[in-house]
Parts: structure tokens; C-alpha cells; sequence
């Protein structure tokens, strides 16, 4: 069975629905640890809640150590998830996790990628561009912010009133029924 680490800087509800899904398909993989950068994110409530360790990282320490590198070697992380994770991944963990780090996008790359480009920021800037779609995509994590090979990408149509609140809940509907599933065929290949 795989083991998964979800680093989350939110609500964490992407990581909710994964920790949901995977102990209802525990065959596959189990949710070991929940890493976050924000001590008061809501995210280290969920996992207190559902019994799962959790780390709160602070730049320094990111950056700068190799404690958290450790700590994923010591409940040895098959996969790390980005979900809501607002820092560039450093380079130390993308090379110790060739291939095996991926992120959620809330658009459709590479559109509306890149630094900044995060939560509501994306979805302001698709409405801003009369975009008539967005949706979510699905991505290995590399040294560059959105720029890893494409895994998955699902869309939904966009209304022309539609509100950058309104594309926010119709891309977090795709998220919560694509992104579990997705993470167990990338884990069974």
C-alpha cells in the first residue's frame, strides 16, 4: 500500500475529499501525514479530527533543512499532493521525489498559471478574460510554479454572468470528483 503526505496551506477540503476517498479504498493507499505552512489553517483541524499526524513548516525550516525531507523518509511518503499549497516546492524535495509530487491547478494550464496565480487571483483573471471555460488540471511538480507535465484535466463551462465566486464553485466541484481518483490510477500504474 502506498503513503501519501498532502501539504495543504487552507481549509483543505481538496485533502479532506482524498483522506475520504483513500479510507474507503484503503487497498490502495492510506493518508499518513498532512504538511502545512500556516499554523492556524483549518486543514491541521481535518486532520486532528481524522487521527492523521500533521507538521506545520516554516519557511526557514522549508527552505532551508532537511527536517521535513526526513520526516517523509521516516513514514516513508510514496507520493506527496499539493493541495492548496501556496510555496514553490524547493529543489531538494523534487529531486528526492522524481515524479512522485503533484499539484492541482484550478484552471485549465497552461493558461492562467505561474506565481500569484492561485484561488480567487485565477478565478478573477478567467472571468477578466471572458474565458467560456476553465476547469482544473492536474500536474507533476517541477522547479517552476505550473509548469510540470500535464497528469489530467477535466472542464466545465463557463456562463457569461457567471461571477468569479460562481467559476470558484463550478472548478472546486471538478477538484472534489476528479482529484482522489486521479491520485489512486497515477498510484496502481
Amino acid at each position: 500500500m502506498k503513503k501519501i503526505a498532502i501539504f495543504a496551506s487552507g481549509r483543505g477540503s481538496n485533502a479532506a475529499k482524498i483522506v475520504d476517498f483513500f479510507n474507503h479504498n484503503q487497498n490502495v493507499a492510506s493518508v499518513e501525514l498532512i504538511v502545512s505552512n500556516k499554523k492556524d489553517a483549518l486543514v491541521l483541524e481535518m486532520a486532528k479530527e481524522k487521527g492523521i499526524r500533521y507538521q506545520i513548516v516554516n519557511r526557514q525550516g522549508f527552505y532551508q533543512t532537511k527536517d521535513l525531507l526526513n520526516l517523509l523518509y521516516k513514514y516513508e511518503i510514496d507520493l506527496i499532493v499539493l493541495a492548496g499549497f501556496l510555496w514553490l516546492v524547493p529543489k531538494y524535495l523534487i529531486e528526492a521525489f522524481q515524479a512522485n509530487i503533484i499539484n492541482i491547478h484550478p484552471a485549465l494550464l497552461p493558461k492562467f498559471g505561474g506565481k500569484g496565480m492561485y484561488g480567487m487571483n485565477v478565478h478573477k483573471a478567467v472571468k477578466a478574460a471572458g474565458e467560456k471555460e476553465s476547469g482544473i488540471t492536474i500536474h507533476y511538480v517541477n522547479e517552476a510554479y505550473d509548469e510540470g507535465n500535464i497528469i489530467f484535466q477535466a472542464s466545465c463551462r463557463l456562463e457569461k454572468d457567471d461571477t468569479p465566486e460562481d467559476i470558484a464553485l463550478k472548478v472546486q466541484q471538478l477538484e472534489h470528483v476528479h482529484f482522489a481518483p486521479q491520485i489512486a490510477k497515477l498510484l496502481q500504474e
